[in-house]
């Protein structure tokens, strides 16, 4: 991503991230990503997203994941594959696959098992 479209949006996505095929930024403004986080394929991300960490141990998001707006995301936690975000959600503790999590610090309420 160039310095020029960085500065204009407010994104923050190092390059040396590791991102799967199918990224997509719904509404890109205010999104900063740490450099070690690892996205899957297929997620789509809203706006004002912070991926963080202190200890340079940022997320681990899977495959096919919805990341709502005015999500922040902080340290070592892993985001399992066709898991959703809310909006506005503060998640610190792991999120099962095919569940949706919600609300400060995010809980999860929704688990669809697999059919």
């Amino acid at each position: 991503m160039t310095n020029k479209i960085g500065r204009k949006y407010v994104i923050q996505i190092p390059i040396g991230t590791k991102i799967g095929r199918g990224f997509y930024i719904g509404h890109g403004i205010g999104i900063v990503i740490n450099g070690k986080t690892i996205i899957g394929n297929n997620c789509n991300i809203s706006q004002f997203l912070t991926i963080g960490s202190n200890k340079e141990t940022p997320a681990k998001i899977g495959n096919n994941v919805y990341i709502g707006p005015n999500v922040c995301i902080v340290e070592n936690v892993v985001i399992n594959d066709n898991a959703k975000i809310g909006a506005g959600a503060v998640v610190v503790k792991d999120v099962p696959a095919n569940a949706t999590a919600v609300g400060n610090p995010a809980r999860i309420i929704i688990k669809k098992t697999e059919q």
